[in-house]
């Protein structure tokens, strides 16, 4: 296992997309061997996933994220602990003891300096990376701490299909109850048998939760270059402060101001999934 951390003098460095060194520790059987420094190259937020997965890094360890860098590392199948400060020597032996929490996309949503650039939100494949970074599940199971591969269709109440991994004809795969996957996709993954199929119900608190009141925003048009262009439900990214990325939709506008919702777009939704456990290993 490769462990990157956000690194600045000993300490986790607190802005992901503005950090000019990464160290790396080499683990193996749960205990650090070897590590080095190395640079960023001047790569911004969007490259940074990129050159952590050509270093085959599996876990990041970092301060603050935005959610569009959260979500190029899912695709790459880098694990996230973010929220973390201090020593970085001390924050990776903690992620190896099981203490390390992950707390999320977790950048000032309000923050001064947002900028606004047209980009798709892509699909929902990744139904998680809403969890506890390898500290303790809530749940217990023989797959826990595996790397499972499931087939899946997810489903509203009404019957609307949001997401199929059948119809790209690849499963997904992610170690379960490492925080990588919604609560209640993980734990119901926990106990089954390859081969297996299981239906799922999710209320909000097992899936991506309720929305958030606070995550909706207002912004004058004249703060936001190109905003004019912008449509009623579209989805773009904004940049917070410090450069990073988090998705939005737009909520409203009008010819002043535009409106935000920075809520992930399943929040407060039931979902219903049919799962089939492919592979454990």
């Amino acid at each position: 296992m490769r462990i990157a951390v956000t690194y600045e003098d000993g300490n986790i460095f607190q802005h992901f997309g503005h950090t000019e060194e990464f160290k790396v520790y080499e683990v193996e059987d749960g205990k650090v061997v070897s590590s080095e420094i190395f640079g960023s190259n001047g790569s911004g937020h969007g490259a940074l996933a990129g050159l952590l997965n050509d270093r085959g890094i599996d876990v990041l360890i970092c301060g603050g994220i935005g959610g569009g860098a959260q979500a190029a590392l899912s695709e790459r199948g880098i694990e996230l602990c973010a929220g973390a400060e201090g020593n970085a020597d001390e924050a990776v032996e903690a992620y190896l003891r099981g203490e390390l929490v992950n707390t999320g996309a977790n950048c000032n949503h309000h923050g001064e300096g947002h900028s606004c650039g047209e980009h798709s939100c892509g699909d929902h494949e990744d139904h998680g990376c809403h969890g506890g970074c390898s500290s303790k599940p809530p749940f217990e199971g023989k797959n826990v701490g595996k790397t499972c591969r499931t087939h899946y269709r997810g489903t509203f109440n009404d019957g609307t299909q949001f997401d199929s991994s059948y119809d790209r004809g690849e499963p997904l795969e992610f170690v379960c109850g490492a925080g990588q996957m919604i609560q209640g996709f993980d734990a119901a993954v926990a106990d089954m048998e390859v081969g297996q199929i299981v239906d799922v119900h999710l209320m909000p608190s097992e899936a991506y939760g309720e929305a958030d009141p606070a995550a909706v925003f207002t912004v004058e048009l004249s703060r936001l270059p190109g905003a004019e262009e912008l449509a009623v439900g579209q989805q773009v990214y904004l940049q917070n402060q410090y450069g990073q990325p988090f998705p939005v939709k737009v909520a409203a506008k009008d010819d002043k101001t535009i409106t935000f919702d920075a809520n992930h777009e399943m929040a407060g939704k039931e979902l219903n999934f049919r799962i089939e456990l492919v592979e454990v290993r």
